[in-house]
C-alpha cells in the first residue's frame, strides 16, 4: 500500500474527480492538497511515497529534503521544467509526465474553426437569431478538392491531416523533420515552405514556437500566399506576425482567419496553465482580446486559446497520471523523464 499525495487538482478543474481517483487507486492512502507544492506545505506530504502535481508545484532539492519517503514524482503536464531531474536522480526518485493529452482535441478545434469560416456559421446563426432568414452574403465554399497546407506534422498535425483527408481535401505539408512513413500513411506530400504558401487554399498551423518558427509567416513572405487562402492557427500566436495577418487580409492573401492564439497574449508554457487562477490574475487575456484589431474584422474568428480545453483532454491527463502511478507500483515505470 502506497501513500499518494495529489496537489493542485481544484485549481485545474479536476477537484470533482477525487472519487474517480480513489476508485482507480484502491487500497492506497490518498491525500488531496489544494495548493501547489512548496517548501511551506511540503511537510503535509512528508509520508508520501508518490507525489502528483501540476506546473505550479516545484520539485527541487529543498522540497525533496522534506519529502524523504518520495519514490515517484509525476507531473500532470507535458512540460517538466518545474522538476529538477538531477536532484531526483541523485535521490533515486523516478519522475514522470503526461507526454500528450490533447492532440485530437486541438485538431478538432482547428477543423471547427475552418468549417465555421467556410460555411459562415457565425453570421448565419446571428442573423436567424434575430428572425432574419435572408441568405444574401451567406454563401460558403466546399472543403472537398481544396488544398490544405499543414505546417507541422507532429501529433496534432497528424490528426489534422486525417480530418482534412476525410473531407476530401488534398493535403500537403511542411516540417523541418519530415516523417515519410506518416506521409504515406495519411496520403499527403511534403513540399518546400514557399510551395506550401503558394499552393494552399487553407493553411493550418501545428508547430511549436521556437527561435526558428517565430514569425515563420511574416510581412515579408505573406505576399507569397495564394490569394484567398484561409488561415487557421491553434498553435502559438508568435509563429505568425500580427502585421502579416493584417496585411494578408488587406491585400487579399487571406480571405478569412480562424485564430485560437494571438501574438500579443502572455507567454505560456502549458495550455492547462490557462485554467489556473494564478495565470488568470496575472494575465488579462480578455482585455488583450477586446483591444485587438482583429476582433473587429468580420472575416476573422478569434477564440480564447481554448482548443485544448475539453472534458476528455483533462480526463486523459488524469488517466495518464493514474496509469503512471500504477505502472510504477507494478515495477514497470512508464513515461519516465530520466
Amino acid at each position: 500500500m502506497a501513500n499518494i499525495a495529489f496537489f493542485e487538482l481544484e485549481k485545474f478543474g479536476l477537484g470533482d474527480k477525487k472519487t474517480y481517483i480513489r476508485d482507480h487507486l484502491k487500497g492506497h492512502t490518498l491525500q488531496f492538497i489544494e495548493e501547489p507544492l512548496t517548501e511551506q506545505n511540503a511537510g503535509a506530504a512528508k509520508d508520501a511515497d508518490i507525489i502528483a502535481f501540476f506546473i505550479y508545484s516545484k520539485i527541487n532539492n529543498p522540497i525533496l529534503a522534506k519529502l524523504q519517503n518520495a519514490k515517484l514524482v509525476t507531473t500532470m503536464s507535458t512540460g517538466f521544467d518545474h522538476i529538477d531531474l538531477a536532484a531526483c536522480k541523485q535521490k533515486k526518485i523516478i519522475a514522470c509526465n503526461v507526454p500528450a493529452y490533447g492532440e485530437n482535441t486541438v485538431a478538432e478545434h482547428a477543423m471547427a474553426l475552418l468549417l465555421t469560416l467556410s460555411r459562415k456559421i457565425i453570421p448565419s446563426a446571428e442573423r436567424t437569431r434575430h428572425g432574419n432568414f435572408d441568405l444574401s452574403g451567406l454563401r460558403g465554399f466546399d472543403l472537398q478538392d481544396k488544398t490544405i497546407g499543414i505546417l507541422g506534422t507532429g501529433r496534432i498535425g497528424r490528426h489534422m491531416a486525417h480530418y482534412a483527408e476525410a473531407f476530401g481535401m488534398r493535403v500537403i505539408a511542411w516540417d523541418k523533420y519530415p516523417n515519410t512513413a506518416l506521409a504515406k500513411e495519411c496520403g499527403f506530400t511534403y513540399v518546400p515552405f514557399d510551395d506550401l504558401l503558394a499552393q494552399s487554399d487553407v493553411i493550418s498551423v501545428h508547430l511549436p514556437e521556437t527561435k526558428e518558427t517565430h514569425h515563420l509567416i511574416n510581412k515579408e513572405n505573406v505576399g507569397k500566399i495564394k490569394k484567398g487562402c484561409v488561415l487557421i492557427n491553434t498553435a502559438r500566436g508568435g509563429i505568425i506576425e500580427t502585421e502579416a495577418i493584417l496585411r494578408g487580409l488587406k491585400e487579399g492573401n487571406f480571405s478569412a482567419c480562424g485564430l485560437d492564439v494571438l501574438e500579443e497574449e502572455c507567454a505560456i508554457k502549458e495550455e492547462t496553465e490557462l485554467l489556473h487562477e494564478t495565470f488568470q490574475k496575472t494575465c488579462d487575456l480578455k482585455t488583450l482580446l477586446e483591444e485587438h484589431i482583429l476582433l473587429q474584422n468580420p472575416n476573422v474568428i478569434v477564440t480564447p486559446h481554448n482548443a485544448f480545453n475539453s472534458s476528455e483532454a483533462l480526463m486523459r491527463i488524469l488517466d495518464t497520471t493514474i496509469d503512471n502511478i500504477n505502472a510504477f507500483l507494478s515495477g514497470v515505470p512508464k513515461n519516465t523523464l530520466q
